[in-house]
């Protein structure tokens, strides 16, 4: 098992162990994260991914984000999504609340060594329903999300630099320590199979 220098906070979700850290939720970082990651339009897939529904979208081109009333629109020319990340005054100071981002994290999915197994971010508004996933660049995936021969580590770097950037951490070995990708969730077999030479 590899060790981390600063750890997130652990959780459990559905079969799953995701180590989070919370990042700041205010109209001027949330814009600035949203360009960070569309900087890397070709390595990332976006969308809602909850329980019974995983929205990987490749982006098709850089988009343009403009702000108009709180909401960011992304514009990739062909087709666009709003989300609402500032201070929204059309209406009510209910809806104001709910639609507005409340929890943005950055998050690492672990696989049962405690190695990292998937990498993203994602928003949430303050009803507690996830508004959006950036699913970043695996090590174990290509773009098109075919499984790699060998891990490419140097796919990581959009997660090291957002680390560094927003949270203030360096590379850590734990992200370096996988061999390849697993589904979250799946039952974590006691035993190897037939052919398996991993450890």
């Amino acid at each position: 098992m590899v060790t981390a220098t600063v750890r997130g906070e652990m959780q459990e979700s559905y079969g799953s162990t995701e180590e989070v850290w919370q990042l700041p939720v205010d109209e001027e970082n949330l814009l600035e994260l949203f360009r960070d990651c569309f900087k890397e339009w070709e390595h990332i897939n976006i969308g809602p991914l909850i329980q019974g529904a995983a929205w990987e979208i490749r982006p098709p081109r850089e988009p343009k984000i403009y702000m108009y009333d709180g909401y960011a629109t992304v514009n990739f020319e062909d087709w666009h999504f709003h989300i609402c990340i500032g201070e929204h005054k059309q209406a009510s100071e209910e809806l104001r609340r709910i639609r507005r981002t409340a929890k943005a994290e950055i998050y690492r999915d672990l696989n049962a060594e405690g190695a990292g197994n998937m990498w993203a971010i994602r928003l949430f508004n303050g009803a507690g329903e996830q508004q959006m996933t950036f699913i970043l660049p695996s090590p174990f995936l290509a773009d098109d999300q075919k499984s790699l021969p060998e891990p490419d580590f140097s796919r990581l770097a959009l997660w090291d630099r957002l680390r560094k950037k927003y949270l203030g951490l360096d590379p850590d070995p734990i992200d370096r320590a996988g061999k390849a990708f697993r589904h979250g969730g799946a039952p974590k077999s006691t035993k190897k199979s037939e052919g398996d030479a991993s450890s």
